[in-house]
């Protein structure tokens, strides 16, 4: 029953709530994504992003400076059975808003080779150090 609670509680907040269905969405993205979409501060997203985590929703994994998420590949039956509801809600109730945001971040972030790409794109499109 503790886990179920925990899960319900990591899913009563609003940007935690956009967060998900982003990554139902898009699949992975990084802190600074979350940043830059939801207007919040690094240090708020991030923690946001580890509470999803610590309720077996996120994994992450991390490239030199960046952390990047993901909806968790084994979460268990219980926690397979809230991710398949929350695919079938979330994806359609992510304001357009938010989807624009990303497409404008993204775009920006093709010009700067260092910002936010993982550590072979980078590569390829000659950016320098991290």
């Amino acid at each position: 029953m503790r886990t179920l609670a925990a899960v319900f509680k990591a899913l009563s907040d609003e940007t935690r709530l956009s967060m998900l269905g982003l990554l139902l969405r898009e699949g992975e993205l990084c802190v600074c994504d979350f940043v830059e979409v939801l207007g919040v501060t690094q240090s708020k997203a991030s923690r946001h992003l580890h509470y999803l985590v610590n309720a077996g929703l996120l994994q992450d994994r991390r490239e030199a400076v960046w952390v990047y998420f993901r909806i968790a590949e084994n979460p268990g039956v219980l926690l397979s059975a809230v991710l398949s509801s929350l695919r079938e809600l979330l994806p359609q109730h992510i304001p357009a808003e938010l989807l624009d945001a990303l497409e404008t971040w993204r775009k920006s972030r093709a010009k700067d080779c260092t910002a936010c790409k993982p550590l072979a794109a980078r590569g390829r499109a000659g950016g320098g150090r991290p």
